[in-house]
């Protein structure tokens, strides 16, 4: 089994600030572009064409929206430390497309955790790390805006890298 996950991927014209950002504290940043996880990492012994026809099934009549992300979070947790790029506009969506796997055939992955939309920009070692990373970028005021039009089912390769298997294009 493979380990995948489903996931948004924005187009942003300023992309290269978050960019930047991922660059200094995602240890990830060169494995996958920047997303917004609908799924988060599970293994399920279904094949790719299965999960596809889920994705058509689930998403048929979910149309196309528009995010707006701006200002960053940290999270502190059992996880790790985390600097978020915040959701402002389009969370409900986001939410919707979320909770439409989790209520149905991703159920048995759901962690029982409050579902909040967002972009990880930085995934750091410690405390002290995340708070130097947060104080460094809490006054960046830029505004990304981007429409949505396809949701992504990737695997995750040996090396942690991002391999496209699915897309499916929104209304």
């Amino acid at each position: 089994m493979s380990l995948r996950t489903i996931m948004i991927f924005p187009e942003f014209d300023n992309i290269d600030i978050i960019d930047e950002i991922r660059e200094k504290y995602d240890p990830l940043s060169e494995l996958v572009r920047p997303h917004i996880t609908i799924v988060f990492p599970f293994e399920m012994d279904i094949t790719n064409e299965e999960l596809s026809i889920i994705i058509e099934n689930r998403f048929k009549n979910i149309e196309s929206f528009v995010i707006e992300m701006q200002g960053f979070s940290k999270c502190e947790d059992r996880f790790g430390n985390y600097l978020f790029l915040n959701v402002v506009t389009g969370m409900e969506n986001i939410t919707q497309l979320h909770d439409l796997l989790y209520s149905n055939e991703f159920s048995a992955f759901d962690l029982g955790l409050p579902y909040i939309p967002h972009m990880t920009v930085g995934k750091l070692d410690d405390a002290k790390q995340l708070n130097d990373a947060f104080n460094s970028v809490k006054d960046n005021e830029a505004v990304f805006k981007s429409r949505i039009t396809k949701i992504t089912v990737e695997m995750i390769g040996e090396n942690e890298e991002s391999i496209i298997i699915i897309e499916k294009e929104l209304c």
